[in-house]
């Protein structure tokens, strides 16, 4: 008996040694588990109790089913059988003859188990899927026990004999019981465990030894120590297939395939909320936006393609700054204060078709021939006249008004327009620029044109009325860019509405 019970303990312990993963086991996703065991069975009755005395008892086995009700209750059903003998070894007394004597009475026990499991690890104590994992248990049954040796000897034969001894009991025995114990479940696998389990039945009848003292109103009663395996079946729902029941399963929609945590959610090994199956940088902590890839800057450029990453900047650029916004890159700017909508070149500076030193957005003339002077318009650079050189009566400009949307000369400029033309033939070295004007009604296109007709009048009369070469007239026209006066009154909108005729020496030296 001694080695049974050594074995026994050994394989538990050598059992909980060898597994260490955590599991499931019987729950409510598992809801049914099946369960075999060896038992070890200690009497106490009327000849005697061996009760808790370590290398006493006999061995049996056991089978037995049990079903999960809640967290906290399962209900268990159970077989068991096993040999009941005992032998006081009495020799405190002699018959008649002087011979020694002894009680004793040698059987089977087959037991039906039916009752209820209190689960400690139900959420308040302990947690349901705790690796050990306490209960305590209370049934009813019944006991079916074949005696098939009694013995009645020394002083006991006086006091009990052959009347006392109760001769039925030599025989098969029917009797109810109630039982109770406490045990651990320790958890091996997803649905393999470890049961150790000790409890007590207590019969409802003093006569399966055998003997009934009339002093002793106590039934006969076992201890039961089982120590076996549990297996938990039935399968839980798991409707993404990811391992992890829906019971449990914090993402129930994981995509096939996904590696998932406890939780049965995706993992995230960098914690930035961006799962690694859609994560392109999983061991860096980055942004949704950039699918987990870090941005230093914030500027919507990951790290590894930004090439300033330190210096918020444009996809554009490849997260590299462009503070005046014209699509060059601050580090390649020459021009880094370029207006806005101004077309540049590779080096961020405006483009200048005619060399001129004005960008093409603001070139009046673009088209100026290389080598000329120009003025901030981009047109020819009208020289100062020198002293002395044809001035007679006529100004350096001369105005013509025109009326309000129209390119029509008034009779009143021809007398001015003659004037130049007097001076342009008296004086072959001057040639005139003609600039057209308009006041600020009326679209920036529209007045552009408008102006550019103005100054097509002045020039048509000059070369018609005051046959004056064409080589010797530019003209040009500024909208509503050069104002003369200010187009918030009426007055001042009528010196806008203007050609300015201006005098030009060309090939004379400014002094």
């Amino acid at each position: 008996m001694k080695k049974v019970l050594n074995k026994t303990v050994a394989l538990a312990l050598g059992l909980c040694s060898l597994f260490a993963t955590t599991s499931n086991a019987q729950n409510a996703d598992n809801k049914w588990a099946l369960r075999g065991y060896a038992s070890v069975y200690q009497y106490k009755g009327d000849i005697g109790s061996e009760f808790y005395e370590w290398g006493q008892g006999r061995t049996g086995w056991g089978i037995g089913i049990s079903r999960y009700i809640s967290p906290s209750f399962d209900f268990m059903l159970d077989f068991s059988r096993a040999r009941i003998d005992y032998n006081n070894n009495y020799m405190g007394g002699t018959m008649a003859a002087g011979q020694p004597g002894n009680l004793f009475f040698n059987g089977e026990m087959m037991n039906v188990l039916g009752g209820f499991k209190l689960k400690l690890n139900n959420g308040m104590i302990l947690k349901e899927d705790a690796r050990i994992q306490p209960y305590l248990a209370l049934g009813y049954g019944g006991a079916f026990t074949d005696v098939s040796g009694i013995g009645r000897y020394g002083r006991f034969g006086t006091e009990f004999g052959p009347a006392a001894a109760n001769p039925s009991t030599d025989g098969d025995l029917n009797h109810d019981l109630f039982w109770g114990a406490a045990g651990v479940n320790i958890r091996l696998s997803d649905r393999l465990g470890l049961m150790v389990q000790t409890g007590q039945s207590y019969l409802t009848t003093d006569q399966t030894d055998g003997f009934r003292d009339p002093e002793d109103k106590k039934n006969d009663r076992f201890l039961m120590h089982n120590f076996g395996l549990t297996y938990a079946i039935g399968k839980a729902k798991d409707t993404d297939m990811d391992g992890v029941p829906d019971r449990k399963d914090k993402c129930p929609d994981t995509p096939s395939g996904v590696k998932v945590d406890e939780n049965g959610c995706p993992v995230d090994t960098d914690q930035d909320s961006v799962p690694d199956y859609q994560d392109n940088c999983p061991d860096v902590a980055g942004v949704a936006a950039l699918n987990g890839c870090p941005d230093r800057d914030n500027d919507g450029v990951a790290d590894a393609q930004d090439q300033c990453p330190d210096q918020p900047g444009t996809a554009a650029l490849q997260g590299c700054p462009d503070a005046d916004g014209d699509g060059v890159a601050d580090a390649q700017d020459q021009c880094p204060d370029t207006p806005a909508g101004t077309q540049v070149s590779a080096t961020g500076c405006p483009l200048d078709a005619d060399g001129d030193g004005v960008s093409d957005a603001l070139d009046k003339c673009p088209d100026t021939p290389a080598g000329t002077q120009v003025d901030s318009t981009g047109c020819q650079l009208r020289k100062p006249i020198p002293r002395g050189v044809g001035r007679g009566n006529l100004q350096d400009t001369t105005y013509i008004q025109f009326e309000f949307d129209k390119a029509v000369l008034r009779k009143v400029s021809f007398a001015k327009l003659d004037q130049v033309a007097r001076f342009l033939k008296a004086n072959p070295t001057f040639s005139v620029n003609v600039s057209g004007h308009a006041d600020a009604r009326g679209t920036d296109e529209y007045n552009q044109a408008l102006s550019e007709r103005r100054a097509a009048a002045v020039a048509r009369y000059l070369t018609t009325t005051g046959r004056i070469a064409k080589n010797r007239i530019t003209t040009v026209g500024y909208g509503e860019s050069q104002p003369r006066a200010s187009n918030d009154t009426p007055e001042g909108m009528a010196q806008n509405r203007r050609a300015q005729v201006e005098l030009q020496v060309l090939d004379v030296v400014v002094e």
